[in-house]
């Protein structure tokens, strides 16, 4: 769980005081942020994660695209995503889905 607010502000590389989501919001909330903040993430979980097919990215459907983009993007395996390897995801991604 810590892991995915860590991914999160880094994956977004905006000072946490210029988040709008709080601190407090449950970490699916934060997962649907991720995605609507990313065009191309989007699209990539829509297409991979949109299970009900009616495209929009539920809390449960971002949980399960995040997961599946972190492991993805942590080419060092050390459970944090830095905004290096938060570009190369991304860039794979674009180039691939």
């Amino acid at each position: 769980m810590r892991s995915l607010i860590v991914l999160c502000a880094l994956a977004f590389a905006v000072p946490a005081a210029a988040q709008s989501t709080p601190a407090s919001a449950p970490v699916s909330a934060r997962a649907v942020e991720l995605f609507e903040r990313d065009w191309v993430l989007m699209n990539w979980a829509l297409k991979f994660h949109d299970k009900d097919r009616d495209v929009l990215i539920s809390p449960s459907e971002a949980q399960a695209a995040a997961g599946e983009f972190r492991s993805i993007a942590d080419g060092d395996s050390d459970g944090r995503v830095t905004p290096g390897e938060y570009a190369s995801a991304r860039e794979f991604i674009l180039a691939r889905h």
